[in-house]
């Protein structure tokens, strides 16, 4: 696992947690068997016929929990690796270790008053559901895909309360020790969470082509399809169902975020797609219509009606993130851009030294566009462009876009890349547009960002290491209490169980357990 984690960003690898294999209990690995016992006899017959394959060829024990280290180890050879994490991890997180072609698996095991189906993230669901479809190189390919893509979706502060709702309500009814009236409370704030959504953002239509695909998809002939999700590949009793032909059965296309879901109510419809191919074609064209694609006015919409973290891209690749709070557009054009709280700027994806949210805490601002005088972009001029402009250390300069916005000031730092200027510092500046003054001297330290258009716009910070640099530890706690009286009583006759089939003991010994 080390290898592993050395290749892992630090602000993923709060994430990761310790399997503690000897925490599981008899009764746990015996849940396990009985899963994996009637799961192998239904989905040898339904579910595709890389699943029987690839429960062996990714470490899938049956006859006890599996080590997520073989597990990790045995998904090397398709490319992947695996693990460990605890309860829910945040979708967008949860994405971007699948855009780094690694699976993360929750660690516990379902209650065994749970044995067909658990809200809450389980090995089951992760490793026996997930894992197995891995195998096939054309739906590898689309997981990895998928991560990428949605790990740049951009994901509203509603989403966010939605995600917080789920989350809550699945470790509740995961502890046997809550009360009724508790769960209720839970499950009041996720229909108030749901009742809050005012619109479909780029993270919830990724958010639904995630369900009824990798979750809840079905593949082949419409008529006769067969199980690919890992939702049904962790539940037999809803695969089951699913089958019926109640269940409408749809040919899988991009339409399918037009679906809702509940995770609390049975699917009243799945979606069929012929191939994995398919998978990734459909989400090809699903990519074109997201503010990482399409940049400009579209995508900067769409930032500040999420009211998240977002970052702009402009040439020459530099980034700003933060909350985008507010734009001026002139002539179709985008011509300032205003962010609002802890601003991050980067150069391709890397933090800029000193440019760091701290720094610019309080938010930021930059005009954007052509300069009047030689009708080029500031990060295009050359060397005769920068000497009659004046662009030198401690020289007053006046710079006139042409937009009609006006910058003065005193130019303190100038930093460079690859040779083309990328940001230039003034003192006692000021920035005007008509009678607005958009930034005043008294502020203090004006940074201007040299770019003419915004490419793109994706969810996030650009530098997600040095923006979460403080917060690197994970203060979720996942209180999963199932241990009773009666359980580790439970557990003793399980334990003799164990014992019992290790040593090939004979059936008189089980019935007289079975009998107790």
């Amino acid at each position: 696992m080390k290898s592993i984690k050395s290749n892992i960003p630090k602000y993923l690898k709060k994430y990761i947690v310790n399997q503690n294999y000897n925490n599981y209990s008899y009764i746990d690995h015996a849940c396990w068997r009985f899963i994996m016992k009637i799961s192998l006899a239904f989905f040898s017959q339904h579910a595709d016929k890389i699943y029987k394959e690839g429960l062996e060829e990714t470490g899938i024990t049956l006859d006890k929990i599996p080590k997520i280290n073989s597990i990790n180890k045995k998904l090397k050879k398709f490319g992947w690796s695996a693990v460990c994490v605890r309860g829910f991890i945040p979708p967008q997180i949860f994405m971007e270790f699948q855009s780094l072609k690694i699976l993360p698996i929750a660690a516990d095991m379902r209650h065994h008053k749970h044995l067909t189906y658990t809200p809450a993230p389980d090995i089951v669901h992760e490793a026996a559901g997930h894992a197995p479809i891995i195998a096939n190189q054309e739906y590898s390919k689309y997981l990895m895909d998928y991560g990428e893509i949605a790990s740049k979706a951009i994901m509203s502060n509603e989403d966010m309360e939605l995600y917080y709702a789920i989350r809550d309500l699945s470790d509740a009814k995961e502890n046997t020790q809550i009360s009724d009236k508790q769960i209720k409370m839970y499950q009041d704030k996720l229909k108030k969470a749901y009742s809050n959504i005012t619109y479909l953002s780029e993270s919830s239509m990724l958010s639904r082509m995630n369900w009824w695909t990798v979750e809840y998809g079905l593949i082949g002939n419409i008529k006769n399809p067969k199980i690919y999700g890992a939702g049904l590949l962790s539940s037999v009793a809803e695969s089951q169902n699913c089958l019926d032909e109640k269940i409408k059965k749809i040919p899988l296309t991009i339409d399918c975020i037009k679906y809702k879901y509940d995770i609390t109510e049975q699917q009243p419809q799945l979606f069929v797609t012929p191939n994995y191919r398919h998978l990734r074609n459909e989400l090809k064209k699903l990519s074109k219509q997201m503010s990482y694609k399409i940049g400009g006015q579209f995508g900067l919409d769409a930032a500040i009606k999420a009211k998240t973290i977002c970052s702009i891209e402009l040439d020459y690749q530099l980034g700003l993130s933060g909350v985008v709070k507010s734009y001026i557009k002139k002539n179709k054009k985008i011509i300032f851009v205003q962010l609002d709280g802890p601003t991050q700027i980067s150069y391709k994806n890397k933090q800029i030294n000193g440019h760091d949210k701290n720094y610019h805490k309080l938010g930021y601002s930059t005009p954007i566009g052509k300069i009047k005088s030689v009708n080029k972009n500031l990060n295009q001029l050359n060397k005769l462009d920068i000497e009659n402009l004046n662009i030198k250390l401690n020289k007053y300069i006046e710079i006139k876009f042409m937009s009609g916005i006006n910058l003065s000031g005193t130019i303190k730092k100038i930093i460079k890349k690859s040779g083309k200027i990328i940001l230039i510092s003034f003192k006692d500046c000021l920035v005007q547009y008509k009678s607005k003054k958009l930034f005043k001297p008294e502020w203090g330290t004006y940074d201007l960002a040299c770019g003419e258009k915004i490419n793109s716009v994706f969810g996030g910070p650009a530098d997600k290491s040095k923006y979460f640099s403080d917060s690197l530890k994970n203060n979720y706690q996942y209180n999963k209490n199932k241990s009773t009286i009666i359980d580790n009583e439970l557990n003793g006759l399980y334990k003799k169980i164990w014992n019992i089939n290790k040593k090939g003991q004979t059936l008189n010994n089980l019935e007289n357990i079975y009998n107790i």
